[in-house]
């Protein structure tokens, strides 16, 4: 996966940046049709450390939220579900730890050890990894429960069901990764799919499909298994597909080759041609709210 490629857990936290202003970058317009309030959050190096940057969905406006030192990355933003909020990982602290912040960059707090979280549907808990399991951990109390068995060490991208009830996630096993689902509340995982390394599951808006990446290209699948569509199927790589609000497209990052650079761009979800939203440095981890 790009976060462990970044070696986020050597790095070392030198100071915390909040309330900085934003720093704008020229736009792009490639992508129209979308609602002018939808905005795209993602990773960026294009800085110079990775940072967590924003845009407008059709690739305009673009602005980093995040400032810090040489010793410290910020990856892999989630928007919070009424976009106020966002999760973040990084390794500010000097370990690698669950951030959140306003959507504007202010007011960053550390939550707890872990990364690539998400917020479950309304808000009041969110889901992350630590250890190589999946864990929830609830924002008013701050109780934390393990959901995947101890011996599963090698799981990796929760993602919430829309309806709170259940989150998929990835699992490495014998050399190769698996979709499972997993209910919320704890029970047994129940594996989705297991074949062309499939990774980085997330729901659709409609909880009909689960788009995830096969470490090469992206696809989408119903919630049974069945109908497994190959979305992108051009050049490169293709990674960390999200949807977006209404379901109609799905935004990835795409590589010439494993190593990058990563650019964002922007596909329908039933397919077709896909269209860039970013180049400059690489960009990666996009979320769409």
């Amino acid at each position: 996966m790009l976060l462990e490629a970044l070696a986020l857990a050597a790095l070392v936290l030198a100071g915390c940046q909040s309330g900085e202003p934003v720093h704008e970058q020229p736009s792009m317009d490639r992508s129209p049709g979308v609602a002018a309030t939808e905005r795209i959050a993602f990773s960026s190096d294009r800085s110079g450390q990775w940072r967590i940057w924003v845009m407008n969905a059709d690739g305009s406006g673009m602005a980093r939220l995040t400032t810090g030192t040489a010793a410290d990355d910020d990856v892999d933003p989630a928007f919070s579900p009424d976009a106020a909020e966002m999760l973040f990982t990084s390794t500010r602290g000097g370990a690698v730890g669950v951030w959140r912040m306003r959507s504007d960059g202010t007011e960053l707090s550390r939550i707890c050890d872990g990364d690539q979280a998400e917020w479950r549907p309304d808000g009041a808990q969110i889901a992350f990894r630590r250890g190589g399991r999946i864990f929830t951990l609830d924002l008013a109390d701050g109780r934390q429960k393990a959901l995947t068995p101890e011996g599963w060490l090698s799981c990796s991208g929760p993602a919430w069901s829309p309806d709170v009830e259940a989150i998929a996630f990835a699992r490495l096993q014998e050399g190769k990764n698996a979709l499972f689902v997993v209910p919320a509340q704890g029970g047994d995982p129940l594996k989705l799919y297991d074949k062309e390394g499939a990774c980085e599951p997330h729901w659709s808006p409609d909880s009909s499909r689960i788009a995830y990446e096969t470490e090469t290209h992206i696809c989408t699948i119903r919630l049974d298994g069945t109908d497994n569509r190959l979305l992108t199927y051009f050049g490169g790589v293709q990674r960390y597909p999200r949807w977006s609000p209404d379901g109609q497209r799905i935004v990835f990052c795409q590589g010439v080759s494993e190593r990058g650079p990563w650019e964002l761009y922007v596909i329908p979800s039933q397919g077709g041609a896909p269209q860039r939203l970013t180049e400059g440095g690489s960009d990666i981890q996009p979320d769409w709210k």
